[in-house]
């Protein structure tokens, strides 16, 4: 069992600690651009849903997600046809990997996007090497899209 609470200021150095760790800045490239979009959170990036997970009152992980037209970026065109989200996440905790922890905060992201009237699906694009992110989504639905290089899930 897993929680996601919203991410505060006093998570920052935890979070810090993660994007230097090997399994994490493998995949987060640019620690820094990460870390300066957290310490924005409630402002330049207020638009993003910032989350610490936490399981048996331990954080070990970090997730987001966003609508993708607040982002800017134009996702493939899904961006333009409305009700595009996306998700990033990780666990910071290198004894928690390989343990299905990814697939429920997966879960429980797309619990909180289903929320917003508006949602429609979901778009991630991981990297192609980061073969245990592209088997999470896979599990929870997802389906990778050959022609726009991403992974969707229609809700």
């Amino acid at each position: 069992m897993i929680t996601i609470r919203p991410m505060t200021e006093t998570d920052l150095r935890l979070f810090k600690t993660w994007l230097y760790m090997p399994h994490v800045s493998k995949w987060y490239n640019d620690p820094l651009d990460w870390l300066e979009e957290i310490e924005q959170q409630n402002e330049a990036f207020s638009w993003i849903h910032h989350y610490i997970v936490v399981h048996d009152s331990l954080p070990i992980g970090f997730c987001q997600y966003y609508a993708c037209a607040d982002s800017k970026e134009p996702w493939a065109g899904y961006t333009a046809m409305g009700g595009s989200y996306s998700i990033d996440y990780l666990i910071g905790e290198a004894e928690y990997l390989g343990k299905g922890f990814g697939k429920k905060i997966v879960l429980e992201l797309i619990k909180k996007i289903k929320k917003h009237s508006d949602a429609k699906r979901v778009v991630v694009q991981p990297e192609q090497d980061n073969k245990a992110s592209c088997g999470v989504l896979m599990s929870c639905g997802f389906i990778y899209d050959t022609e726009k290089d991403l992974f969707l899930l229609a809700l």
